[in-house]
């Protein structure tokens, strides 16, 4: 998980504690190497920076052998250890409590959609529930209807029927009448 923000900045610095401390140190070994006693000299040996000459025979340059830096104390080191990764683990932690926190507010988003969900469903078998107790009130009408339909339907037979007998009829009446 990438940290951001604080965390990050901390964590960056955490990379570079180790050469920022250890030019902090030199500096200030090499300020308090007057002031300090013979014996505390002897337990942080100074810096002493890299001389360069230029030779008169070319410009070649020549260098001073380097002097490792001084040990910081170990305590020091361990104290700086443990709380850098006091802000990284903070950091995770932080980042996974942020994770649950999101999870605990799209819960409720979901509980929340389907509460609207029920009262929506409720209300449609609600009107379902009306409109089927309407449909059985306007039920008597309805087959009255179907009855009345039946009987027009056979009052047409009826008036297809007579138009039929009524023309053969008259079909007859006119052949009686060419006679």
């Amino acid at each position: 998980m990438a940290a951001t923000g604080d965390d990050a900045a901390a964590m960056d610095s955490i990379s570079r504690a180790p050469a920022a401390q250890l030019a902090a140190l030199n500096a200030a070994a090499a300020s308090s190497s007057q002031a300090k006693a013979p014996e505390d000299v002897a337990e942080i040996p100074a810096v002493v920076p890299k001389k360069t000459s230029t030779n008169s025979d070319g410009g070649v340059e020549t260098a001073e052998e380097a002097v490792e830096p001084a040990e910081p104390d170990i305590n020091e080191l361990c104290t700086d250890m443990f709380e850098k990764m006091a802000i990284v683990l903070q950091g995770e932690l932080t980042g996974t409590s942020e994770d649950y926190r999101l999870l605990e507010n799209m819960n409720k988003l979901t509980s929340l959609k389907y509460m609207e969900m029920k009262d929506i469903s409720i209300n449609i078998s609600r009107n379902l529930q009306d409109l089927n107790n309407k449909y059985a009130s306007l039920q008597p009408y309805l087959d009255q209807i179907n009855q009345i339909e039946e009987q027009v339907s056979s009052l047409e037979q009826g008036a297809y029927k007579l138009d039929a007998y009524s023309k053969k009829l008259e079909a007859r009446f006119k052949k009686l009448e060419k006679r």
